[in-house]
């Protein structure tokens, strides 16, 4: 077996020795290329090489159409129909603007911030949704030495006034829809004097920046003011802070995390390390994670470097279910890349499932036999174009038809989806990372054949794995386990004025203790088994990793989103469920039961028993141990969201929101346990 890794160093007291990638035994990488040491050469270096190559891609909304469709409800226990209006987009082509046009904008746009009096170093908010002109705004700003500060544009109030005062900010850059936001926390951010955005935005929005004495201007008004006053490029040094970028988190105010332009630079010497060979000006990308959030963010400038053409999107006009007249923008834009979290995998996954539940039983065998020999072939490096053109490629057809490689990232991505989607449409590779090691840890080769794993240490970084004695997990073990702890030219510096928290995060060495349990393979590759703060300790001795439990059951198909919760005076966890609606439905017609009311029906024994068996399968699948096996579950009628507080922006679960919003039914679960 290939082993991709080689340690390094001394041996570790408290661990095992660090591992780097083997392509990095004799020092770690940190740029790309030879003449790439900040986010300004990327973009301005690429601007020349891929000058008449299509950089962007967008789409702008024709019209918004309403269709009315007859609802039926449950209205004081009688069904009642209704009628109700249902919203679609009607989007236009995708519209293109090249290499060269780009480099010549972001240009325009630092020269436009510093005729309106910014200077070097000062900093603007960017609190807007994923698109062309974010990535612009923040190379315009690279261009003349300034740094980006990045919200999620579904923070509240409080969490964006908190992120503008705290680096007091002088501008910022939003969308038209988020102007009545901006305007209510303008008048606590004393140091914002710019307000910029993108959009056709409401002249009543536009007048209540006037009494604030913020000048507000559209981004293409900064673009023609830059372009009609040209100054100099103030070009950055590598350690010069390129961005701060809040996290979502969990719980209290957001943190701000330092990126340098060094940071990110490697980071993207990184992905270049890992899938540089496969990846060309050729391909395009489908854009649409937000870019607050790092992953995305050193992607996109990946693509960059790259040359691929990004083509950006939204979730609302994904699929085709949510416009008219025209094509979703995946199967409009036909990308050859794409980038996801795992609930975006698990949601095809379950989709073509469902597809495949109402075909007759000969075609579900024809089917099954096909993803039993396509694997065969695929895992021993062999292709299989007949099965594809007889199979697969109606499949493939619902992501564009041209998709060849998709990485997944964000949260543990379970077995079962990622091999399901690498058989069906493409290989799909796992990675890990975090915002404090910009993202790129680790990544899968193009060409590992693996499951479950997120690949070995970045071409950037290196990695060792520190015991944690109170859960048995020690470098000494069989398979090598610990607490992963990641050193490199990629890994921040801290959290802005967070002295603080440094010292939690930081460990002697310039260590970067990322509170992940990992596990090294065979083959030199990472597994990420759970968070160290997500481990618990039951009644009978023995520790579950929620985290890892919660990746193997959602691949359930009547599980949305799942959470799992374990009480250290008793022996087994229990579990709380948002169930997928259209499964639930067919799991009622199945049982005979009539019961329309969506509330009701999760509340019903007979459903909630047919879940509860569905999970325990999948345990046995996946060879769970007794105290890992459910006790019970709780199915959720409402939806867990960022908007309600239950997700964080990057649709990650708010665990301790979660469990006291069903504190009840937590309690009631365990009250059986304990009899």
């Amino acid at each position: 077996m290939k082993n991709y890794t080689i340690e390094v160093g001394p041996e570790q007291p408290n661990g095992g020795r660090a591992r780097r990638h083997i392509v990095s035994k004799d020092g770690l990488h940190r740029s790309p290329a030879p003449n790439v040491h900040t986010l300004y050469d990327v973009l301005q270096i690429s601007a020349k090489k891929y000058a008449t190559v299509n950089a962007f891609g967008y789409r702008t909304l024709e019209t918004m159409i309403e269709e009315e469709k007859e609802v039926t409800k449950i209205i004081d226990g009688v069904e009642t129909k209704q009628m109700k209006k249902w919203s679609y987009f009607q989007m236009s082509g995708y519209n293109y603007v090249t290499f060269a046009a780009a480099g010549q904008m972001a240009l325009d746009i630092g020269a436009g911030f510093r005729h309106l009096g910014l200077k070097k170093n000062s900093k603007v908010e960017i609190f807007a949704p994923t698109g062309m002109y974010w990535i612009l705004t923040a190379h315009g700003l690279f261009t003349q030495s300034m740094t980006i500060v990045t919200a999620y544009d579904t923070l509240g109030e409080e969490g964006l006034l908190h992120s503008m005062n705290e680096t007091e900010v002088e501008g910022i850059f939003t969308s038209a829809e988020l102007l009545p936001t901006v305007a209510k926390v303008a008048k606590q951010c004393p140091t914002l004097k710019i307000v910029s955005y993108n959009g056709d935005a409401k002249q009543e929005h536009l007048d209540l920046f006037e009494e604030l004495g913020v000048k507000v201007l559209s981004i293409q008004e900064i673009t023609k003011l830059g372009h009609e006053n040209p100054i100099e490029a103030l070009t950055p040094e590598p350690e010069d802070l390129c961005c701060i970028m809040y996290t979502s988190g969990s719980t209290g105010n957001p943190k701000g995390v330092m990126l340098s332009h060094k940071n990110v630079v490697a980071a993207i010497a990184s992905t270049q390390g890992y899938l540089g060979y496969t990846i060309t000006h050729h391909d395009s990308m489908l854009a649409y994670l937000p870019l607050a959030h790092v992953f995305e963010f050193v992607v996109e400038n990946s693509c960059l470097f790259w040359g691929v053409t990004l083509g950006y999107a939204s979730p609302r006009t994904l699929m085709d279910s949510s416009v008219r007249n025209c094509k979703g923008d995946i199967k409009e834009f036909r990308p050859t890349l794409m980038t996801g979290v795992p609930a975006v995998w698990e949601s095809i996954r379950k989709g073509v499932l469902a597809k495949l539940q109402t075909a007759t039983p000969n075609a579900q065998a024809i089917f099954a036999k096909a993803f039993a020999t396509k694997s065969w072939f695929y895992e021993r490096g062999l292709p299989a174009p007949l099965l594809d053109k007889l199979v697969f490629n109606k499949i493939k057809e619902q992501v564009g038809g041209r998709l060849r490689l998709v990485i997944s990232g964000g949260a543990p991505l379970s077995v079962e989806t990622q091999k399901f989607l690498t058989i069906t449409i493409c290989p799909v590779l796992a990675g890990y990372g975090m915002t404090e090691s910009c993202s790129t840890s680790n990544i899968m080769m193009a060409y590992q054949t693996g499951y479950g794993e997120v690949g070995s240490p970045s071409p950037a970084v290196e990695i060792k794995l520190v015991d944690v004695p109170d859960a048995n997990y020690f470098s000494t073990n069989e398979t090598p386990q610990g607490e992963i702890w990641i050193r490199g030219a990629c890994v921040t510096k801290g959290y802005w004025k967070r002295e603080d928290l440094n010292s939690e995060i930081f460990a002697e060495g310039g260590w970067l203790m990322t509170g992940d349990i990992g596990q090294w393979n065979a083959n030199g590759c990472l597994t990420v088994i759970d968070r160290k703060k997500n481990l618990v300790k039951l009644s009978n001795g023995e520790y579950i990793a929620l985290e890892k439990l919660e990746s193997i059951y959602k691949s359930c198909l009547y599980v949305s989103n799942i959470c799992i919760y374990a009480d250290s005076f008793l022996p087994r966890p229990v579990a709380l469920v948002v169930p997928v609606e259209n499964t639930i439905y067919r799991l009622a017609k199945e049982n005979n039961i009539e019961e329309k009311d969506w509330e009701l029906l999760c509340q019903n024994p007979v459903i909630k028993k047919g879940v509860h068996a569905s999970l325990s399968k999948e345990a046995k699948v996946a060879n769970l141990k007794p105290a890992e096996m459910l006790f019970d579950i709780h199915l959720c009628s409402g939806e867990w969201t960022a908007n309600n507080g239950l997700l964080t922006a990057a649709q990650k679960m708010k665990r301790i929101e979660i469990v006291k919003m069903y504190r009840n039914d937590l309690d009631e679960m365990n009250k059986k346990q304990s009899v």
